[in-house]
């Protein structure tokens, strides 16, 4: 492209964080604006998305524009190269957040060559989350960029190579007169490189409600990522949460510098997050609570804006009405295995099953962190298992590869 092209955005948003870093490491020249600095850019993105309130929104000088596109978007859109360096990795890692990336340092640090391939930006959802507060060693609390950067320098520093916009879409086994001699692993390009050893690290995503309404919503008043969508309700009367884990119990306090006032919508009888966090919420002067919600649809105004959530009570039957300008979801997670199907073994919930020595169903594929059945859906586990998923590969490696 001849012409530069326009990234609208925000400075507190990390999906713009990640696509300008992204267009920044293919040396694509863009011209940033601003919302909170440009007037017209806001409006602007409205009349582009049909009024909905997404970013960021980039405008290509061929009149076409994307809208929170993904890396795999852009990546297709700019005509890209998203290839290896090599044909044969001692270990490829499907994932790029904490568990992969730790994975990757150490396995990097006993001289096995290694491959990160990341759908999209590294880091995965600590690279959003706007605060870690528990994470040993940072006594006065970590941004969730900010860890997620340090932990992809360090990734770096030993050697680790990356590729952003690419996902494993498939794996074979490979034999030679029976013995296993490693996997051919299938990327989202079409190409395909080998592998001693591959490690499913895909993590998690958000779940959605399912109620009538959330799809069309999606951007216009229903969002699942406080720190990226907070900021556009500065001065609201009134935020909705759904779900009432930790995760939901966090990002309600978060809310509350932006919103007059919070609800956090619990479908169960009781509060499911940390004590601490409920004593918080509970004697928080912007926040309430209310149990026994069951989510049956979210109702737009004219604007084809978010203006009410109906809920009905769990336990009575009877329906209620809740005026929202924006509602927040969290309300657990599911597995990034789709991809996966039939290939390893997965639980009821579709997360990966394995030993107590992180190996799937097929020999050679390692499987840790969210995405694993058993984790604990913690940022220190999840570094953790990362280590320790490390040391069973080269295990693995010594026996089978000398």
């Amino acid at each position: 492209m001849t012409e530069r092209l326009r990234v609208i955005g925000a400075s507190w948003c990390p999906d713009c964080t990640r696509a300008k870093a992204f267009l920044g490491q293919h040396r694509v020249p863009f011209d940033w604006v601003d919302l909170e600095t440009s007037p017209d850019a806001q409006a602007e993105v409205e009349r582009l998305n049909d009024g909905k309130r997404i970013i960021p929104t980039i405008l290509f000088p061929d009149g076409t524009f994307l809208s929170e596109p993904s890396n795999d978007e852009l990546a297709d859109k700019l005509n890209l190269a998203r290839e290896a360096s090599l044909t044969h990795y001692d270990v490829v890692i499907a994932g790029g957040g904490p568990t992969a990336l730790t994975t990757a340092i150490y396995t990097a640090r006993e001289n096995l060559s290694t491959l990160i391939v990341e759908k999209s930006a590294i880091g995965g959802q600590a690279g959003v989350t706007e605060r870690f507060d528990n994470y040993p060693g940072f006594p006065e609390g970590i941004g969730g960029a900010e860890l997620a950067s340090r932990f992809a320098q360090q990734a770096t520093r030993y050697g680790v190579e990356m590729l952003q916009a690419v996902s494993v879409v498939d794996f074979t086994r490979v034999e030679v007169d029976g013995e296993y001699q490693g996997l051919t692993v299938t990327l989202s390009t079409g190409a395909s490189v080998h592998a001693n050893a591959l490690v499913v690290a895909t993590g998690s995503t958000y779940r959605r409600t399912g109620a009538e309404g959330e799809d069309d919503l999606i951007g216009a008043g229903i969002h699942f990522c406080a720190t990226c969508d907070g900021p556009f309700y500065k001065g609201a009367e009134n935020l909705v949460v759904l779900g009432g884990g930790n995760s939901g119990l966090e990002e309600g306090l978060f809310l509350t510098q932006f919103a007059t006032h919070v609800t956090v919508i619990e479908r169960s009888g009781q509060l499911l997050g940390s004590k601490l966090l409920q004593e918080k919420v509970l004697n928080h002067p912007q926040m309430s609570v209310v149990l026994n919600q069951s989510v049956q649809a979210f109702v737009a105004n004219e604007q084809r804006q978010l203006s009410s959530i109906a809920t009905v009570d769990t336990v009575t039957g009877e329906p209620s009405t809740f005026t929202a300008s924006g509602a927040f979801v969290f309300i657990g997670l599911d597995p990034n295995t789709q991809w996966l199907s039939d290939r390893v073994d997965l639980d009821g919930r579709k997360f990966v099953t394995t030993d107590q020595m992180f190996q799937t169903s097929v020999e050679g594929v390692f499987a840790a962190g969210d995405v694993r059945a058993g984790s604990t859906k913690q940022l220190a586990s999840a570094v953790g298992e990362g280590a320790a998923v490390a040391i069973q590969i080269r295990y693995f490696l010594d026996r089978h590869f000398g």
